[in-house]
């Protein structure tokens, strides 16, 4: 029995749980409901409508109003990160902390197969190319054992940093990305990367709130990308940071995501080619009102996650994914994983779900799979192959079963 999985000691492989039978669980968990319950979804019960409304009664609903600064700042306080710009989505977060960690074209950037397409797009969109890494059973998130490995066997250290010595591209960075929250082992891939002088970027987008060792995700490595899509925990509509350690860097990332322009009370003056990234003011209202509520929402989603911990407790051939030790999860996402991949036995349990109402999802298609990224240079990706088919995600919406 792995740490991350709650399973009975009695439970034996004779039979399996039946579609019916998980349907009635997940539908024990989230209670009665006259419309479809979805995956994920947002409820607004602070003070959404006040922020928003006060943009539009003062007029200030682009880029440079209040509630961008305040809500830079709250996720400053939270994290602990020095500096904090807050973009249009988390797509471009990623992009623009690559090409400030000096991410180049026909570089490589070495990332995991198992995680949502953004992140792999996002060094597409710097020209550079994905180069794919197995995942960890205990995260679902990069595994730094199997990677420190893998270098061993076809990277060498030059005075340019790594090269991948089959292709003779420079390994330009490591990009982890946690998965439903759920936080890589950053301590072991930290000292991957130490040793090979690759630098980190933390793709935190699904990872708000959670916490490694105590530390907050987002501030796990020198820079780290968010994401506020309208199906996590904290949303802007659509929106997304970039957050940094280092001021100057910070200086930098709003420089880069604002036309680099240059400060002056009439002029136009812009010194390189830059992006038009800011999040305007009116998504940064609804992201400070949401903010304020996090505390209670991560306790509620909580309380969701261990309500599927119970049900499923004794259940045959399925186990309800769990936090690590010394992990906090934010649990944006809980999963079920079926006890051996089965995509026959996965698609009949998501069809029953959708018969019944309950919005379940797969986990997404293994991204050295889409036919974009499938000559990408990868590793053995044995375990991502494993996991894939085995998981499914559950309604996570931090109000369900509320009465």
């Amino acid at each position: 029995m792995t740490p991350a999985a709650i399973k009975s000691d009695a439970i034996t492989s004779e039979r399996s749980a039946t579609p019916a039978e998980i349907v009635a669980a997940i539908r024990a968990v989230v209670g009665p409901s006259e419309k479809p319950v979805q995956l994920h979804e947002p409820k607004f019960t602070g003070n959404e409508w006040a922020y928003v409304k006060d943009c539009i009664d003062t007029g200030w609903v682009s880029y440079n109003g209040a509630y961008v600064a305040k809500f830079e700042q709250m996720l400053c306080d939270l994290t602990g990160a020095a500096s904090c710009a807050a973009v249009a989505n988390g797509t471009v977060a990623i992009e623009i902390a690559l090409r400030v960690a000096g991410v180049k074209a026909d570089e490589e950037v070495l990332s995991p197969s198992l995680t949502f397409v953004a992140t792999n797009n996002a060094i597409a969109h710097v020209g550079a190319v994905p180069h794919f890494v197995d995942s960890d059973e205990r995260t679902l998130g990069m595994d730094p054992a199997a990677l420190a490995d893998y270098l061993k066997d076809i990277a060498e250290l030059t005075d340019g940093g790594a090269r991948h010595r089959r292709t003779g591209r420079r390994i330009a960075a490591i990009l982890p990305m946690h998965v439903f929250g759920h936080p890589v082992d950053m301590d072991a891939l930290n000292e991957v990367a130490t040793r090979w002088r690759i630098p980190v970027i933390e793709d935190a987008a699904e990872a708000i709130g959670s916490t490694y060792k105590g530390r907050a995700a987002g501030n796990l490595a020198p820079i780290a990308a968010m994401s506020f899509n309208g199906n996590k925990i904290i949303t802007t509509g659509g929106g997304g940071a970039i957050l940094s350690q280092d001021p100057e860097v910070g200086k930098r990332i709003r420089y880069l995501t604002t036309t680099a322009k240059q400060p002056h009370p009439w002029e136009f003056i812009h010194d390189e080619i830059a992006w038009n990234f800011r999040l305007p003011n009116i998504n940064a209202a609804m992201g400070v009102a949401g903010l304020e509520q996090l505390p209670q929402l991560l306790e509620a989603k909580r309380r969701v996650q261990e309500r599927y911990e119970r049900i499923f407790a004794g259940m045959p051939g399925v186990s309800v994914f769990r936090e690590t030790e010394g992990s906090r999860s934010n649990y944006w996402l809980s999963a079920l994983l079926l006890d051996a991949p089965d995509l026959a036995r996965r698609d009949s349990v998501l069809q029953a779900c959708h018969d019944a109402g309950l919005m379940t999802r797969a986990c997404w298609r293994l991204s050295h799979h889409l036919p974009m990224y499938q000559d990408c240079p990868r590793m053995p990706l044995d375990v991502a192959e494993r996991l894939q088919p085995r998981i499914i995600n559950l309604p996570s919406s931090p109000f369900l079963g509320q009465t």
